[in-house]
C-alpha cells in the first residue's frame, strides 16, 4: 500500500466510528500502542508534522485550505510510494474530524465501492457526519469500478481521496479527473527522509532518545530508504533491535548493514566518488562495453543515487556520443527519463539498463556536439553577418519594397525539394559545421548530406 504509513481496516464502511479515528487501527495519533512498527507509531498527525511536500503544506494551499476549512473537496494524489498519500487522507480525517473508511484496489470490486458510498450516504443523512473515502492505488480500478465512485464524488457524500503512483492521465476515468483536485507529491529528498529518521529517534512515539545512531549508519539508512520515509522508519527499527539485542546503545554501520542484509556501497553523492562513478558509466557507454556501464549503473543504483540525474546523462549522451549515427538513442533515452518520472524506483532500474544498453551497443558518433560546438565558437567569434535579404521575413507591410524575401526560391517547387541558394550569411557563406561520419544510421545520412550539400552550395 502507498503512502507514507500503511492504515490497516481497509475495504469496509466504519459504523459508528469516533471522529478522527481509522476502523480497525484505533487512534491515529500518541494512542497508538507500543508494540505497533515504527512507521505506524511516527505517522504524522497533523499536515505541519507532514515531511516533505512543501507545496501542499504552504499558507493558502488546497490540502490547507481543505483542513483548515473544512471544505468538501474531492482529491487525487499522485507520487511515487512512501511520500505521504495515505498519511495525508487520514490527516484530512482526523483534522476535519470525518470518518474515515479506505478501499483497496487491489481487493476491493464494484460492490465494495458502492457499500462504501451507501453508508457514507447513510450516515451523511442520519447523523450529518461526513466521510473521508480513501481509495489506494486506485488506477488498479476498472473503468466500472471508477464509475461506480463518480454518484458519491458528485453529490458529495464522501469526499473521496485517491492515491496513484502512475500517470492519473492515463489510469484515471475523466469524469473522475475532472471531479476532483490533483495534487502532485513529490519524491522526498534525503533531508527529508533524514528528518524522519532523526525525529523518530527522540519523540516519545519512537526510540525516545534510548538509542543512538552513527553518522555513516544514519547515511546508509537513508541511501537505502529511497526517498521513502516508511521504508526508513523499517530498517530504522530493524537497525535498533539489532543494536539493543546485542547490548549496543548507538546502531554503527556494521549494525545498519547487517540488520537490513544489504553492505553500504562507498558513495559518496557530494564528492570524488560521484564524479568518477558518472564519468566511468558514461566512457564506458562510449567505449561500446554495455557490461562496464551496467556495473556502474548497479553501483549508483545501490548508492541511492537519484535516478533523474542518471537518466538525464543517458538524455545528453544520446546526442554528444551516438547522434544519427543511431537517431533511436535519443528516443531510448528519453523514453527511460519519463519511465523514470512515471513509475519512480526500483521499478525504473529496468528502464535505466534498457537505455543503458541500447546506447551502448548503438554506433557512435560525435558529429551531432562537433557541428553545434562549432557553429556556436564562430557565433561567439562574432562571425555573425546579416541575413540574406532573400530569406528574410516578407510577410509585413513593406517588407517586399525592401528587397526582402526576393529571389527566394522555394525548394518544393523542384524535382528533388532541393536548390542552390545560399542560406548563410556572406561572411559564413563557405562554414561546414556538420560532418557526418559512416558509421552505423549516419553513413546513409552522410551520402545523402553530400549529395544535397552539393547541390545547396552549387558544385554539383
Amino acid at each position: 500500500m502507498d503512502g507514507l504509513f500503511e492504515i490497516p481496516g481497509a475495504g469496509q464502511p466504519a459504523r459508528g466510528a469516533v471522529p478522527g479515528q481509522v476502523p480497525g487501527s484505533g487512534s491515529l495519533g500518541a494512542n497508538t500502542h507500543a508494540s505497533a512498527p515504527l512507521a505506524v507509531r511516527m505517522r504524522p498527525r497533523t499536515i505541519d508534522e507532514l515531511v516533505g511536500q512543501q507545496q501542499l503544506r504552504a499558507t493558502g494551499s488546497p490540502l490547507r485550505r481543505l483542513i483548515e476549512g473544512d471544505q468538501s473537496m474531492s482529491l487525487l494524489l499522485w507520487g511515487p510510494p512512501g511520500t505521504g498519500k495515505t498519511t495525508i487522507a487520514a490527516i484530512v480525517s482526523q483534522q476535519t474530524s470525518r470518518r474515515f473508511v479506505e478501499v483497496s484496489a487491489v481487493s476491493a470490486g464494484v460492490k465494495e465501492v458502492r457499500a462504501a458510498i451507501d453508508g457514507a450516504r447513510a450516515e451523511l443523512v442520519r447523523t450529518g457526519e461526513e466521510t473521508v473515502l480513501f481509495v489506494d492505488e486506485v488506477h488498479r480500478f476498472s473503468k466500472a469500478q471508477q464509475d461506480a465512485l463518480l454518484p458519491g464524488v458528485e453529490n458529495r457524500w464522501v469526499t473521496l481521496i485517491a492515491a496513484t503512483t502512475e500517470n492519473p492521465f492515463f489510469s484515471v476515468i475523466s469524469p473522475l479527473l475532472s471531479r476532483s483536485l490533483l495534487l502532485r507529491l513529490q519524491s522526498l529528498t534525503d533531508d527529508d527522509v533524514a528528518e524522519v529518521i532523526d525525529q523518530a529517534l527522540v519523540d516519545e512515539r519512537g526510540l525516545s532518545g534510548s538509542t543512538e545512531l552513527d553518522e555513516d549508519a544514519r547515511d546508509h539508512l537513508v541511501r537505502l530508504a529511497g526517498g521513502d520515509a516508511r521504508r526508513a522508519l523499517t530498517y530504522l527499527e530493524a537497525a535498533a533491535g539489532a543494536a539493543v539485542s546485542s547490548g549496543r546503545e548507538s546502531i554503527d554501520l556494521v549494525t545498519a548493514e547487517t540488520a537490513v542484509d544489504q553492505a553500504a556501497v562507498r558513495y559518496d553523492r557530494q564528492g570524488d566518488q560521484h564524479y568518477d562513478v558518472i564519468s566511468a558509466f558514461i566512457k564506458s557507454i562510449r567505449g561500446s562495453d554495455p557490461d562496464a556501464a551496467l556495473h556502474y549503473l548497479a553501483r549508483m543504483i545501490e548508492a541511492g543515487e537519484d535516478p533523474r540525474f542518471i537518466a538525464r546523462r543517458l538524455v545528453v549522451h544520446a546526442s554528444e556520443d551516438i547522434g544519427l549515427a543511431d537517431p533511436t538513442a535519443l528516443q531510448a533515452a528519453v523514453a527511460a527519463a519519463q519511465a523514470v518520472q512515471l513509475i519512480g524506483m526500483p521499478e525504473a532500474r529496468i528502464n535505466l539498463a534498457q537505455a543503458t544498453i541500447h546506447l551502448a551497443i548503438a554506433p557512435k558518433s560525435n558529429a551531432v556536439i562537433v557541428a553545434i560546438d562549432g557553429a556556436l565558437s564562430d557565433v561567439r567569434a562574432g562571425k555573425i553577418g546579416q541575413v540574406p535579404s532573400h530569406l528574410r521575413d516578407a510577410h509585413y507591410g513593406g517588407a517586399k519594397d525592401l528587397g526582402h524575401g526576393k529571389g527566394y526560391r522555394y525548394p518544393h517547387d523542384e524535382a528533388f525539394g532541393v536548390v542552390e541558394q545560399q542560406y548563410l550569411p556572406d561572411v559564413l557563406a563557405d562554414a561546414s559545421y556538420y560532418s557526418p561520419t559512416s558509421l552505423g544510421s549516419e553513413a546513409g545520412v552522410k551520402e545523402r548530406w553530400e549529395r544535397v550539400r552539393r547541390i545547396v552550395r552549387g558544385k554539383a
